[in-house]
């Protein structure tokens, strides 16, 4: 039935249906979506993307009228908000601010005596906690405990927000003293208290910055706490600036989250590899010689590959690997410079530059495709052209279709040599079968990257299987014709012995219960020879390494503990909460075992840190005072971010 009650003021009686009324659940009658509550069905019918799905049924002149009423409505929710968050309390404000009117004293709130004052309160409640709450920080979920408990709201608080915004950024500190900066916060705030709410600039170089970098520093300090248990790895994020400069951003990164450690101009180590061991060892031994299990790479480059030779040879305390994303990008840009493949993706990359450049061909492309897109976005640019050329054969229907149109028939591009030579290309059967051969080939390694790129699961422990089972999957695809898939397996071998392979990854395959009581657990040379690496690396005395080896022995016959453990290995249980429930026998095993998982295979590029704050943190055009305090900045802004990605990610 129709939608009644307080809905019926908002014409929305017309668009929807009761769906449940006991969780006020209300379904469009355009496209059959249900929705909670009359706002998100505004939302929905208006095509306003946040929390619902927008309606893609709806008529025009509908969408048109629910758009202005929620922007109406949103503006008017704001203007209260605001108001009510300014008569919270007295503001209290350093004696040195000047205090604007009415901040000297609270008024009580008067309580909503309508139904629909009510409602509106009760919607900016929702909208607020859904969009927000589960990425606040602990600064910002002190501000909402302060305002659920209706206590005191200081401009201390205010002002620290604003600052981490800055800083978070990188954001020039002078662009608070910006008219629009000002502008905005005014229309946030209000004139009256703006001067309250806004800090000066002295202020963000000095007591707020201050405060932040002193709570970064306890939060850093808690991540580095639980490297004594779980280990950590040094991610080297390297790159060359506009001046020619080998820059290198150093990161520990642990399950606890990523932190920032420092930056280096490496530029006169390129060159000198003891130059460059003896600042990486000075990182190392910063983040403990115990704690670091192993070091990772942004590439392979030669001076690197030296570097990493001689690290092993010299201290013996630590690994050394390469970024898998790195490797696997490495792989499908070795498979890109293949004969069979250049031509596939050079017919492939005309046709989507031809419809993309087109306005006729857009227009015939979205009637005739349902706006389904050849390119397909992707933060990782190497996969993008294989990416698109799996969305081109899964659209080689409709692209066909779209060819043989009589809009396409009719138009002027079908006329053109460059039209003439797309639709040839269509239909063009050698055109897909080379497509469908280079997707063989190609797509379990996209599938592997996106593996990868996860955090939820410990790399280690399945990198060296996964690994196999892509090459299995190629040999499957080409029906296990050797001359088909062979030289696609040449290439990723190529890069696996010399750049990606790490003993890591063997000793995480061989520690993983769910593989290693599996029936098909095959430990060969390369697995034990991996094993046995990591034991000598990470157990620092003759006595731990002892013990692993005997303790290793009740692992390999599931004794004691072990063997209830083989039998929940093939349960849904993640390595590292399998060893914490079962490996409580044998400690030094544990230990060891949880180490190993805690590692990440992957570099620092998934972080994407801005690079502009470590190029002038290290230009060197300095005074003292302007290099600490840029110093400060640096390290507040990375860790921000890190901390950031690394609570989205979890």
């Amino acid at each position: 039935m129709a939608a009644s009650g307080s809905g019926a003021s908002d014409g929305l009686e017309a668009h929807c249906t009761i769906h449940d009324s006991m969780r006020g659940k209300v379904q469009c009658n355009y496209c059959g979506k249900v929705v909670s509550g009359k706002f998100r069905l505004k939302c929905h019918l208006a095509g306003m993307r946040g929390d619902v799905i927008p309606c893609t049924e709806v008529p025009a002149d509908t969408k048109k009228l629910f758009h202005d009423m929620v922007l109406e409505q949103k503006d008017a929710s704001n203007k209260a908000f605001n108001r009510e968050v300014l008569n919270l309390g007295t503001q209290e404000t350093p004696s040195k601010r000047k205090r604007g009117p009415g901040t000297n004293g609270c008024t009580p709130r008067k309580s909503q005596s309508t139904e629909s004052a009510g409602s509106r309160k009760s919607e900016e409640i929702i909208s607020i906690s859904e969009y927000g709450s589960e990425h606040l920080s602990p600064l910002s979920e002190d501000v909402e405990r302060t305002f659920s408990e209706g206590k005191e709201y200081r401009s201390s608080m205010r002002a620290r927000l604003v600052g981490r915004f800055f800083y978070e950024n990188g954001i020039d500190l002078d662009a608070v003293n910006s008219p629009s900066f000002q502008e905005m916060m005014n229309a946030m705030v209000g004139n009256a208290h703006s001067d309250d709410e806004i800090p000066s600039y002295q202020e963000l170089k000095g007591p707020i910055l201050q405060e932040e970098v002193k709570e970064m520093r306890q939060y850093v300090q808690t991540v580095r706490q639980s490297w004594e248990t779980t280990g950590c790895s040094i991610l080297l994020d390297g790159w060359i600036d506009e001046k020619g400069r080998t820059l290198i951003n150093f990161l520990a990164d642990c399950p606890r989250g990523p932190i920032y450690l420092s930056s280096t101009d490496v530029s006169s180590c390129v060159g000198d590899v003891d130059a460059f061991l003896s600042i990486l060892y000075g990182v190392v031994e910063e983040a403990g010689l115990d704690n670091v299990v192993q070091v990772v790479a942004w590439s392979s480059e030669s001076w690197l590959e030296d570097a990493s030779r001689q690290f092993i040879e010299r201290y013996k305390t630590a690994l050394w690997s390469v970024s898998a994303s790195y490797c696997i990008e490495l792989m499908l840009e070795k498979i890109g410079m293949m004969s069979s493949v250049t031509g596939v993706m050079e017919k492939a990359k005309t046709l989507v530059e031809f419809i993309h450049t087109h306005t006729a061909g857009l227009e015939i492309t979205s009637t005739q495709t349902l706006g389904h897109e050849l390119i397909k976005p992707q933060k990782i640019m190497s996969a993008i052209p294989y990416m698109t050329l799996e969305n081109i054969v899964l659209g080689k229907k409709k692209l066909r279709e779209m060819f043989q149109s009589s809009e396409w028939s009719t138009s002027v591009l079908a006329l053109s040599e460059e039209g003439k030579k797309v639709a040839d290309l269509i239909n063009n059967p050698s055109f897909w079968s080379g497509a469908r051969m280079v997707l063989k080939a190609t797509v379990p390694l996209l599938r592997l990257l996106c593996f990868i790129r996860r955090d939820d699961i410990p790399q280690a422990a399945y990198l060296y299987e996964t690994m196999d089972q892509v090459k299995e999957t190629i040999r499957n695809e080409f029906k296990k014709n050797e001359s088909m898939y062979m030289p696609f397996w040449k290439i990723i071998d190529e890069v696996w012995n010399t750049d990606l392979h790490s003993p890591l990854h063997a000793a995480g395959y061989f520690l993983n219960p769910s593989l290693f009581y599996s029936s098909d657990f095959y430990c060969d040379g390369e697995v034990a020879f991996g094993l046995l690496c990591c034991m000598v690396l990470m157990a620092h005395d003759r006595e731990t390494h002892a013990l692993i080896s005997f303790q290793l022995d009740n692992y390999r016959h599931a004794e004691g503990a072990f063997a209830e453990g083989s039998a929940a290995a093939q349960m849904n249980i993640s390595p590292v909460d399998w060893w914490s429930r079962f490996g409580g026998e044998c400690p030094e095993l544990q230990r060891f075992a949880i180490r190993i998982f805690s590692q990440t295979c992957d570099g620092s590029s998934k972080y994407g840190l801005k690079k502009d704050m470590a190029e002038k943190l290290l230009d060197g055009t300095r005074n003292r005072a302007d290099q600490e305090e840029l110093q400060d900045l640096t390290f507040l802004s990375y860790n921000l971010h890190l901390k950031q990605f690394h609570s989205k990610a979890g």
